[in-house]
């Protein structure tokens, strides 16, 4: 399906229903930061409040992984608070380490639980109900931080979404990025990949283990074996974006075009292709020059602030025994500058709302900025364009029309917007 190259413009003209977050306040209204939100189908409204500390500082937001005090708040589609759930822990229904969420639409919420190597579920009153036990390491049938509920229920989706560091197989670097459904029916998770998406060719990294670290009997070797197949994303590779639409299908883009793939649900079978005449942008000598200048401010700030400066850093966790979940000392990497990516990808993010209709973020005129915003539909219509600045993505849809805005006020304050959006776009 071809669409018009031409924007027609949309009015960001959305209705405010309510907000939540203050500087000081009652403790539900008060947030160190907000990690996740979603809504279910009564427009309830959850929040995963991560505590302090866990913000990058830039507008990124890091999952948990063994921030105390993260818990899970939910307030009704008016904004009126209605219950409190989590705390951390070993025992079952205490976080321990909590990496990845979901809010399915009957309200179930999914915690995936890096400290217990299980997914844990909590009914729509925030009671534990059981844990779903995933295999040892990540990937599909591991543990994993990005999730999206399965609109039909007992199911989430996971994939290397973004652009990130790979492990490297047995097989050599990886040649694709799948996208599973696990489901969490049984004790055990059940995982089937359902997309097979396309991933630039990588190398492996060229990197030299440190030798005057401190790492217990036996951990050096598996620890270098490990590190030494490391695959790098190259600079500007194209993101793997995706969501769920409301059967259960999936639309992604996989590559540098402006491509949405629709697939139907489970069978991975692609049955349509989404495409709009916007042609990626030449990676150039002054867009290399200008990164690399970049990203040496941003290890100079690193450094005076205390930080790794241009090191990667790695933290091992343990898993069991004494301290299960306990986190040991960072180890410094320093791995080498990876190749650029040839051409600067259309699209940097992809979101579906209840109805069905996809909204897609384009690139911006610098290289990492955010763009316009277009929706269209999964049969391959056309609605229009937000243009640049505004309206930001919504963090969450919700049902009849309701959005979520994670945002900071003048004093840096988390707080969340919901706004409802005119019927033509949702």
């Amino acid at each position: 399906m071809d669409l018009a190259g031409r924007d027609q413009r949309l009015d960001a003209d959305f209705e405010e229903v309510f907000r939540i977050g203050v500087l000081e306040g009652e403790d539900w209204e008060m947030f160190g930061t907000v990690m996740h939100v979603a809504f279910d189908e009564n427009g309830n409204l959850y929040i995963v409040d991560g505590g302090g500390g866990m913000s990058l500082g830039d507008g990124t937001r890091v999952m948990g992984l063994g921030s105390d005090g993260t818990r899970v708040l939910v307030y009704d589609a008016s904004g009126n608070f209605l219950r409190e759930f989590g705390t951390s822990g070993e025992g079952p229904g205490e976080f321990n380490m909590p990496a990845g969420f979901a809010v399915m639409r009957d309200g179930t919420t999914i915690v995936s639980d890096f400290g217990h190597r299980a997914y844990q579920l909590f009914d729509a009153n925030g009671q534990f109900l059981r844990m779903v036990w995933g295999s040892e390491g990540g990937g599909p049938g591991g543990m994993a931080r990005d999730l999206l509920a399965d609109p039909r229920g007992g199911a989430v989706f996971t994939g290397s979404f973004g652009s990130g560091v790979a492990m490297i197989g047995d097989a050599g670097p990886p040649t694709s990025r799948p996208i599973a459904r696990l489901g969490l029916a049984g004790e055990e998770l059940q995982t089937d990949t359902v997309v097979e998406a396309w991933l630039a060719p990588r190398e492996e990294s060229d990197l030299e283990f440190p030798g005057n670290i401190s790492i217990p009997e036996g951990g050096r070797a598996m620890l270098a074996t490990a590190l030494g197949g490391l695959s790098q994303p190259s600079i500007f590779e194209p993101p793997l974006l995706a969501d769920v639409l409301p059967n259960g299908g999936i639309v992604y883009s996989d590559s540098s075009a402006y491509s949405l793939k629709v697939t139907r649900p489970d069978a991975g079978e692609v049955t349509r292709i989404i495409r709009r005449p916007i042609q990626p942008e030449p990676v150039t000598p002054r867009i290399e020059r200008e990164y690399r200048e970049k990203q040496e401010r941003k290890q100079q700030e690193a450094a005076r602030s205390g930080g790794s400066g241009g090191s990667m850093q790695i933290r091992l966790f343990t898993p069991g025994g004494r301290n299960p979940g306990g986190l040991n000392p960072t180890i410094p990497l320093d791995m080498p500058e990876p190749p650029y990516y040839p051409e600067l990808s259309v699209l940097r993010d992809l979101s579906t709302t209840w109805d069905g209709s996809i909204w897609v973020c384009r690139r911006g005129d610098e290289p990492e900025s955010d763009g316009p915003i277009d929706v269209v539909t999964p049969d391959g219509s056309y609605v229009g364009t937000f243009p640049t600045d505004a309206t930001e993505m919504p963090d969450a849809f919700g049902p009849n029309g309701m959005a979520a805005f994670i945002e900071l006020d003048e004093f840096e304050v988390a707080r969340v917007v919901v706004r409802r959006l005119p019927a033509a776009v949702r």
